[in-house]
């Protein structure tokens, strides 16, 4: 199998297997939905902690304002009733108006947050270090765990406006977000490898030939901003072993300079022909007037 180290930019996003007579649109289309699955776990990820700890979020006409505000408004949250906790709430008041603050209790929240990490550690970009690739079946498995620990502290489900159930239910709306810059639809999706864009309509061994154990890294782009910068010669990793190797190699020639050092040589007890001197009576001589 052919191993595709995914990039965007100069960071690492997963690895990707497939074989080199794989057509890229099939490759393309998979290696986009692996991304924007991995998008959708990190987005439902950062969200669950703030339901763990303030509760369901609030109806849009009632977020950000006050417990004054929505009396003089007389404005009510239908879902507050329906959507309760297993084990009842817990007060935890939400400071930016966004959440109820009918948060779960302890055991609750500890249900959420262990499937975050868990869910996080499946689709995690460390899973590069580990070598371990990431297919879609693992992304589906990481909403499952996100869904299911949902489903378990919240049995009777979230209101409909709450982001969690909308991730789930592929309604979210990201438009003006930050999120959505990273999302890059099927249709725009571009494939680079070595400065070159891996065209739709043909097939992985036009690039790299028929050699099924190639490692490859490429990088994933948004049609229309240009070819991505290429890999650096050596990684960061690499030019760091090598400055390690180079200051290391410095260190021991200044250790071989100083064993090399001659000044012994003139001391007396280094002379050779010191005993044959003595029987001669040639030593502690000296030249001059006394």
């Amino acid at each position: 199998m052919v191993q595709l180290h995914v990039k965007r930019g100069d960071e690492s996003q997963f690895l990707f297997n497939t074989s080199v007579d794989a057509p890229l649109e099939t490759v393309i289309q998979q290696i986009t939905a692996i991304y924007n699955g991995r998008l959708k776990v990190d987005r439902i990820c950062s969200e669950i902690p703030e339901l763990a700890d303030h509760g369901i979020t609030l109806p849009p006409n009632m977020q950000g304002l006050t417990e004054e505000q929505t009396v003089e408004l007389r404005l009510k949250d239908e879902w507050e009733d329906k959507c309760v906790p297993s084990g009842g709430p817990v007060v935890r008041r939400d400071e930016i108006g966004r959440r109820n603050g009918q948060a779960p209790n302890d055991k609750m929240k500890e249900v959420l947050m262990r499937t975050v990490e868990e869910a996080k550690a499946l689709v995690s970009k460390k899973q590069v270090q580990a070598n371990v690739c990431v297919t879609m079946e693992m992304v589906k498995e990481a909403l499952d765990q996100l869904r299911g620990a949902v489903m378990i502290v919240y049995p009777m489900g979230l209101p409909p406006h709450d982001p969690i159930g909308l991730e789930f239910e592929d309604r979210e709306d990201l438009s003006g977000t930050q999120a959505s810059l990273q999302v890059i639809a099927e249709d725009e999706c571009q494939l680079w490898w070595a400065a070159k864009e891996m065209q739709r309509g043909k097939k992985l061994q036009d690039y790299i030939g028929k050699n099924e154990k190639t490692k490859l890294v490429v990088k994933i782009q948004k049609k229309g901003q240009g070819a991505p910068a290429r890999e650096p010669l050596i990684t960061d990793e690499q030019q760091k072993q090598m400055m390690m190797h180079y200051y290391r190699r410095q260190e021991e020639l200044k250790k071989l300079e100083e064993a090399d050092d001659d000044s012994h040589l003139d001391s007396e007890w280094s002379d050779r022909q010191a005993l044959k001197k003595q029987f001669q009576g040639l030593t502690n001589i000296k030249w001059g007037p006394r």
